[in-house]
């Protein structure tokens, strides 16, 4: 799973600059593409960080929270690009049908893994607390308040390229999702032998 989300500072020097400049500024379109983009990029991870708030607030059973999760998962990620990337070069040798089969699989994996890690923050909440550009992509800043614990830092690279901002990667406390996940399924993919559809159901039953 995808490191911080900061636009305000950008955006309010952009405001002054640009009424000192008579509005020029403010009507350049790749200054209001940028904001745009910061805006829903920030925008779909508060979505996504109410509902997981909600789901941890919710006093569910773990199956319950964990069939959430992959809802909120399924909503927000960009599923598609995730597992493919953690598939790595054996993306390029599956069928439709094993990609398919593969992505769903993932999927569940990925949302009962990482369930598991934002069950940690029962009887907290997570605030997002700005948003900074990245390249191509943008990254949305969080922290994570839990009883008991220091805050945890949790950051989303959230992309906007697509028909709406979904993110790609969570950081939590350092700890690279996509990096560690590529890592983890390889390791996976190479104790089945390389075959994708044991790889498969390997991460069914995981």
């Amino acid at each position: 799973m995808p490191n911080d989300l900061h636009f305000p500072a950008l955006n309010r020097r952009a405001v002054a600059v640009g009424l000192v400049a008579g509005g020029a500024v403010l009507a350049s379109p790749g200054l209001s593409f940028a904001q745009g983009g910061a805006d829903a990029a920030r925008a779909a991870v508060e979505q996504a960080v109410a509902a997981v708030n909600r789901i941890i607030a919710s006093g569910q059973s773990e199956r319950e929270m964990y069939d959430d999760f992959e809802r909120v998962f399924a909503q927000y990620a960009d599923v598609p690009t995730i597992a493919r990337s953690t598939l790595g070069v054996a993306a390029r040798q599956a069928t439709a049908a094993q990609l398919q089969a593969y992505t769903q699989a993932y999927q569940g994996y990925v949302a009962r893994k990482y369930g598991r890690r934002f069950r940690e923050f029962v009887g907290g909440k997570i605030e997002v607390t700005g948003v900074n550009p990245i390249k191509s992509y943008y990254e949305v800043r969080s922290v994570a308040y839990t009883r008991g614990n220091s805050p945890a830092d949790v950051r989303w690279h959230v992309s906007t390229s697509g028909s709406s901002p979904r993110f790609f990667n969570i950081i939590i406390q350092g700890v690279n999702m996509l990096a560690s996940e590529r890592t983890e399924v390889q390791a996976i993919l190479d104790q089945q032998g390389g075959s994708i559809d044991r790889l498969t159901q390997a991460l069914r039953n995981a």
